[in-house]
Formats: C-alpha cells, structure tokens, sequence
C-alpha cells in the first residue's frame, strides 16, 4: 500500500516547498486535498487513490506544513490556499481537474471552485470545513485560538505524548483499533505531530483558526454557495462529530445542482472507516460529471 508514496516530486508553489505524488496515467485528472491537523496524503488517501487511478490520473499533495511539504513561512489562511490552488495547477500544468477534498480540504477546494469554477470540472467535498456562521462554543473556542502559545503548545504536547494521538484515533474511527491499516495510520499521525514540533508548526493550521470570529465565523462559504457552478458532491459520515447533517444540508440546498450522501459507519474521515464505499461513491460521480476524453 505504500508503494504509491515512496516515489514524489518535490516543487515550489507560491514560495515554498509542495511534495507531489501521482498514480494513473490515463483518464481525467483528479487532484486529492487533505485536512488538517495531523492529516497527511499517504494518510487520508492511501486507500483511495489507488483505486481511483485505475481510471484517472491522480495527483496528491502534502499541503503545505503537512507531511513533506516543510518549512512554510507566513499565514496559510483561506486567501492563500485560493491564490496557491491556482499556481499549483499551473506548476502540475492542469488546465482543469476535478478536486476531492476533505474537512480542511474540502472547505479549499469549495472556495477555489467558486473563484475559478472554469479550473474545476467537478468537486467532491468530504466533511468540509467552512461551511456554517456559528460552531459551538464559538466566543470559547476564538478566546482558546487566541491565547498566546497555545497553538505552539498544542503541537509539542502531542508530539511528546504519542499515546494521545492513538488514544485520539481509537475514539474518532468508528472501528476503531480494527480500522483498516489502523496502525500504520497512527504512526503517520504520531510522525506528523512530532514534524509540527520540530519545524514549531501551530498545533490547528491557519485556515482552521483564521476562520474564527468572536460570535460567528469569519469563513462561511454557505453565503457563496449559490453561485457554485461546478458539479459537487457533499459527503459526510452519519457519525461526523465536526460537520453536521443539518450545515451540509444547507450547502446541498444552497448549491445549483448539486447533492448530498450520508456514508453510514463513518466518522468525519470518511476515507479510513469506509475506503470502499467512498471510492465507489467518487467514481460513479466522477463517471457522471467528467469527460473521459478529457
């Protein structure tokens, strides 16, 4: 499963350094955004990409302050990953992709495809961030991000307690320890918490933190939804503790066309508690929505 993952390209995208994989040489290309946090591409996707690529060219990236894309300076915010989502596919030279993104990822590629809906044939957004004006305990939360070092601290406590990491995943897989590949997918997880100390990375990345305001969120893209003029696919586990039914509800209805799946027995990374049914659900959209001569 890994063999995807041990040959990459490393580039330069808006300044600073992008690892790129990329399986299937045939097909409409398809380009793979993860989330957040401790997310990773060989993480999120190891099991998807594979079989994606049996139909479409695939190219995944670490984002930046993930994985091999290291060391990043300045603020990663939502304006940045519009401007870095353009020049990125300048750099991979692709005219137009379809985009698959979860939670962080998801919420990227929602805004790119609202910006430059003529670079985005289809979306396929997986629990995504930025959808809603409130989270709960909204004023808590930004006081929590606010607070100087917290975010620094966050970072080094976990990399110095890899047995919160485990303990984390065990709680959110809705298998848990009998998650497929779940080892391998804790120590990716440990070694991404012991990266984010050692560049003295943020524990929650940019996106995620300038999103919030005191009482609302600065980033909802509810608001702009109405005017997506790409084909989308709103997904979202039925035990999703971060995304609601009810916020992805609303995108559906918000947006020309487009549809929501709930995949049942999933959690918010959908692609670790059901790689099967996700990849059957990807593909058939994608068979819909993309030429194949593309």
């Amino acid at each position: 499963m890994t063999s995807l993952f041990e040959t990459h390209t490393d580039l330069t995208v808006s300044g600073g350094p992008v690892r790129h994989h990329q399986v299937g040489d045939t097909g409409p290309p398809v380009l793979l955004l993860h989330g957040a946090m401790l997310d990773t591409a060989q993480g999120v996707w190891r099991r998807v990409a594979p079989a994606l690529a049996a139909d479409h060219q695939v190219h995944l990236v670490d984002l930046p302050r993930h994985g091999g894309s290291r060391p990043w300076q300045g603020v990663l915010d939502d304006a940045f990953y519009r401007r870095f989502l353009d020049e990125l596919l300048d750099t991979l030279d692709l005219p137009q992709v379809a985009m698959i993104g979860l939670s962080m990822g998801g919420g990227i590629a929602t805004g790119y495809a609202l910006d430059h809906p003529e670079r985005v044939s289809s979306l396929i957004a997986v629990g995504p961030g930025g959808i809603g004006a409130r989270r709960r305990a909204q004023l808590l939360t930004w006081l929590f991000l606010r607070a100087p070092g917290t975010m620094r601290l966050t970072s080094r406590y976990l990399a110095r307690r890899p047995e919160l990491v485990r303990k984390s995943m065990l709680s959110s897989l809705t298998a848990g320890a009998d998650t497929q590949d779940f080892e391998d997918i804790v120590r990716l997880a440990t070694e991404e918490a012991r990266a984010k100390d050692a560049h003295g990375e943020p524990g929650l990345d940019d996106w995620q933190t300038q999103a919030y305001g005191p009482f609302s969120m600065r980033l909802n893209l509810l608001l702009d939804l109405p005017r997506l003029a790409v084909p989308t696919l709103w997904v979202r586990g039925d035990q999703d503790s971060l995304v609601g039914h009810a916020e992805l509800s609303a995108a559906a209805a918000a947006a020309p066309g487009s549809r929501l799946v709930t995949v049942a027995d999933a959690g918010h990374i959908v692609t670790y508690d059901q790689p099967d049914e996700f990849t059957r659900l990807a593909r058939a959209f994608l068979a819909e929505t993309l030429d194949p001569r593309a």
